[in-house]
């Protein structure tokens, strides 16, 4: 069984159609899972219950991160992360006249 990771030089990553930061998501997405899991299972929680909450919570990560791999591309994601943090417009309270003209040096006095 053999699995191609990169399909070249310069081209971003993909397995099984995940693309770029969706693989990574995936990838901690499936480790945390697993870390709850084990936690739980070390609680004393029955065993049925961790199973049904791993496989539950893992199916619905499989498809969440599928579903943004599908709806967003490879750099929509990123895209919409920043279109976030952009503000929608910028506000100048100064002066026009202040931004163009240069500041009056300070003479230095001899003491």
């Amino acid at each position: 069984m053999e699995h191609n990771i990169n399909k070249g030089i310069g081209k971003s990553v993909e397995f099984k159609g995940l693309k770029s930061q969706y693989l990574f998501i995936f990838a901690g997405g499936l480790l945390a899972v697993f870390v709850v899991f084990v936690i739980m299972y070390m609680a004393g929680v029955d065993q049925w219950v961790c199973i049904g909450f791993g496989i539950i919570a893992a199916s619905a990560l499989v498809w969440l991160t599928f579903n943004l791999n599908a709806k967003y591309g490879e750099y929509g994601l990123m895209k919409l992360l920043a279109k976030r943090q952009h503000p929608r417009y910028l506000i100048n309270r100064k002066n026009s006249r202040r931004l163009f003209s240069r500041p009056k040096k300070k003479e230095v006095r001899d003491a």
